[in-house]
C-alpha cells in the first residue's frame, strides 16, 4: 500500500453496536435515534521490506458523528495496531531491532578517533616545544604590566583533576546506573547497536561512556588548540611582565631613564632571574587557557547531567552538583586575575571560547 488509504465502514456494520449502546444508556441520552453513522479509518503506509522487525504501525481512527433528531454526538478513538508489511507476518518484536557490530568495525572507529585526536593534539605539542610567541612591545608607563609575580592558586594538577578525572567519573557513573535503570524498567531503546569483541558483548554503558568521554577529550583539545593559536599570534604580555622580565633596552637604558618615558619599546632584553619557560609564558596572556579549559569542561558536564540525570528524586542533587561544577570554573577564572596571570579581558575571552565549544559539541550528543 504505497499511499495513505481510507476505508469507510457501512451503516449496517455498526448499527448493532449502536443499538446496544442506545439500549444501555440513560433515558436522557442524546443518542436515541441514529440517522447516519460514518467512521473513517486511516492506515499509515507500511515500511519497506527489511530483514528485521519494524515498529508498530499507528492506526488513527477519525471522529464519528452519531446523529439523532436534536443533537450531534462526536466520539474520537485513537490507538495503535501491531503489524508489518504483510498481513500474515507475526507481531512486531522490538527486542530484535538491533545491529551487531564486530571487532573490525570497532577497531576502525577507535583508530579513526585516535587519528582525529592526533590531528588536534600534535599541533598543541608543537606549539609547546617549538612555538615562539609574537614579540609585542610595551610602554614603560603601562601600569597594567607592573603587577608582582604570584604562583597559581589553581595549579595544573588541580585543573586536570577537576576537568578530566571528575567529569570522566561522573559520566561513567551516570551511564552505568542509567543502563541498569533502563534494563530494570524495560526502557531500552527499540533500535540500538550492540558491540562485540570476538564473542564477548560490550556493555552498552561502556560504549556510551566511551562516546561521551571521547567528545569531552576532543572538545578540550580543540579549545586548547584555539587558545594556542591566539596566544602565539597575539603575544600579549602578562600583568607581571616587568617583575619577570626586568627589561633593558638595546642601548642599555631602562624604564627609569626619561628618554624612554613615552616610547613604544620593541627591542629589549630580559635581565630578570627567570627561567626560559617563564620568559616564554610572559607573552602568552591572551586568552586565558585555564579559564577556557575549566569553562568548557564544567559547562559540558553540566549540560550532560541536565540531559541524562532525569530521576525525579535526584533533581536537587543534580542541581547542587551543577552549581559546584560551575563555581569551580568561575573560581578558576577569578584566580587568574588575582594571581596576576591574566588581564580581565583574557579571562572573559577564555570563558566565551570554552562555553561556545561546550554548547556546540553537546548539541551533537543527542
Amino acid at each position: 500500500m504505497s499511499s495513505l488509504r481510507a476505508t469507510s465502514i457501512s451503516d449496517a456494520a455498526l448499527l448493532p453496536r449502536l443499538d446496544n449502546l442506545s439500549s444501555n444508556s440513560e433515558p436522557s441520552s442524546p443518542i436515541s435515534q441514529v440517522g447516519m453513522v460514518q467512521t473513517t479509518v486511516a492506515f499509515a503506509p507500511p515500511p519497506t521490506k527489511t530483514n528485521f522487525s519494524t515498529k508498530p504501525l499507528p492506526v488513527i481512527i477519525s471522529s464519528s458523528q452519531y446523529k439523532n433528531n436534536n443533537n450531534n454526538v462526536s466520539l474520537t478513538f485513537n490507538g495503535y495496531l501491531n503489524g508489518s508489511d504483510n498481513a500474515s507476518s507475526e507481531p512486531v518484536n522490538a527486542t530484535n531491532m538491533n545491529f551487531k557490530i564486530g571487532m573490525s568495525i570497532i577497531c576502525y572507529r577507535i583508530i579513526s578517533d585516535l587519528l582525529i585526536l592526533g590531528c588536534v593534539g600534535l599541533p598543541i605539542l608543537a606549539f609547546h616545544l617549538w612555538g615562539t610567541p609574537y614579540k609585542r612591545g610595551f610602554f614603560c608607563d603601562d601600569k597594567s604590566l607592573k603587577y608582582p609575580f604570584k604562583k597559581n592558586t589553581v595549579d595544573n594538577w588541580m585543573l586536570f583533576l577537576m576537568c578530566f578525572i571528575i567529569p570522566i567519573s561522573i559520566i561513567t557513573t551516570v551511564e552505568f546506573f542509567l543502563s541498569q535503570y533502563n534494563r530494570t524498567h524495560g526502557l531500552c531503546n527499540m533500535t540500538y547497536q550492540r558491540y562485540f569483541i570476538w564473542q564477548l558483548e560490550i556493555a552498552d554503558w561502556i560504549v556510551e561512556s566511551y562516546k561521551k568521554i571521547g567528545l569531552l577529550i576532543f572538545g578540550s583539545g580543540v579549545g586548547q588548540l584555539t587558545m594556542e593559536i591566539a596566544k602565539y599570534s597575539i603575544g600579549r604580555l602578562r600583568p607581571h611582565f616587568f617583575a619577570v622580565c626586568e627589561p633593558v633596552m638595546v642601548d642599555s637604558s631602562t624604564c627609569n631613564d626619561t628618554v624612554n618615558a613615552d616610547r613604544y619599546i620593541e627591542e629589549f632584553i630580559c635581565t630578570g632571574d627567570a627561567t626560559p619557560r617563564m620568559i616564554k609564558q610572559m607573552s602568552l596572556s591572551f586568552p586565558s587557557g585555564h579559564a577556557s579549559f575549566a569553562c568548557f569542561a564544567m559547562v559540558y558536564i553540566t549540560i550532560y547531567l541536565e540531559k541524562l540525570m532525569t530521576w525525579e528524586r535526584c533533581k536537587m542533587v543534580k542541581h547542587f552538583i551543577q552549581f559546584l561544577l560551575l563555581m569551580f570554573s568561575w573560581y578558576t577564572g577569578l584566580t587568574r586575575i588575582s594571581d596576576n596571570q591574566h588581564h580581565t579581558t583574557d579571562v572573559l575571552s577564555g570563558f566565551a571560547i570554552g562555553a561556545f565549544y561546550a554548547i556546540v559539541l553537546t548539541r551533537t550528543m543527542w
